[in-house]
């Protein structure tokens, strides 16, 4: 019987549409170690954690690597792609948990509602109430998204036409903007922006992309938002802003060292909410992400392509090791 081994435990509907195509395997740890083992006799791995270079060079049954979610950076694209074996993914599906994130926390920071809270419960009623004489509304404000994919359209939307902010955006693609939606380049967004919300992949272009000196430029009051990927921000530069509050606050899903270490400075400022890699997930898009991560894995195990797949180059080398499929 064929072997599907995911990283993690896949939604009901998930686990049910696989049923009958194999031996659904949950790995027993993460580490790459226990991973690069447990996929050794593997058809498919599907994948919510990063996957070990030696992973893709003892798993001699092997068809492909799908990430359960977006971004590709957990699966290592040049070995598998050496190795033969697919490498898929889910696109768009928790655009909306993560565009709800980003206008959840944007909320949560220009409201205080981390202080506010504490102190109410600490302190009382008057000194919780006392924080909203330095609130903010979100209406009137300039957001500005940095990547313009599935996520960054669904935040400038709701952004646009929810709240009434003046939306801006920089991005790769030449494509026509989206209603509402204005292109700056990225200096100019760092600097016009009220809020900067980060959406893009992590790549070589965008590692370090928000550097120390683009953190320089950010309205003294001006707001990061990260739901991209931790590399993609200079953590220092960050710190060091924080620190003499140079920017009005951060919400931060994502960083450079997962999980972030309990003693991290992150912890430590009244104006950073700090969230465990979570913003796409609740429970409508893990249902999303499971049923299309499973739905590409019954395609590779009919012997047919992903539909999303991802590194096309893959294929004449994939046909060679699986002549029938």
């Amino acid at each position: 019987m064929r072997k599907i081994l995911s990283t993690h435990p896949l939604h009901p509907r998930a686990t049910a549409m696989l049923a009958g195509a194999g031996r659904l395997a949950i790995a027993s740890a993460l580490d790459p170690k226990t991973l690069t083992s447990e996929a050794h006799d593997a058809d498919i791995v599907i994948v919510r954690a990063p996957l070990p270079l030696e992973l893709f060079q003892g798993a001699a049954n092997l068809r492909a690597a799908i990430r359960h979610g977006a971004g590709v950076d957990m699966i290592p694209v040049e070995a598998a792609t050496a190795a033969g074996v697919l490498v898929a993914n889910v696109p768009a599906v928790n655009a909306r948990s993560v565009a709800e994130h980003v206008m959840f926390t944007a909320l949560a920071l220009l409201r205080r509602f981390r202080v506010m809270d504490r102190d109410l419960r600490a302190k009382g009623w008057l000194a919780g109430r006392e924080h909203a004489n330095s609130t903010s509304e979100l209406a009137g404000k300039t957001i500005g998204i940095v990547g313009l994919g599935a996520v960054g359209q669904a935040v400038g939307h709701i952004a646009a036409h929810g709240f009434d902010l003046n939306v801006v955006a920089t991005t790769r693609s030449l494509r026509p903007a989206p209603e509402r939606v204005g292109f700056l380049s990225i200096d100019a967004l760092v600097e016009q922006s009220d809020i900067i919300v980060l959406c893009c992949p992590l790549t070589e272009e965008t590692r370090g992309l928000i550097s120390r000196e683009r953190i320089a430029r950010m309205k003294p009051n001006a707001l990061l938002i990260n739901v991209s990927r931790g590399p993609v921000v200079d953590d220092e530069a960050l710190i060091e802003v924080l620190r003499t509050g140079r920017i009005g606050g951060a919400a931060l899903d994502v960083f450079s060292t997962q999980p972030l270490p309990p003693n991290h400075p992150y912890f430590g400022f009244d104006n950073v909410i700090v969230t465990p890699h979570m913003a796409g997930i609740t429970e409508e898009s893990m249902m999303r992400m499971g049923v299309g991560a499973a739905s590409e894995a019954l395609l590779v195990l009919a012997g047919k392509l992903p539909v999303n797949l991802r590194n096309a180059e893959v294929i004449e080398h994939y046909r060679r090791r699986f002549p029938a499929g």
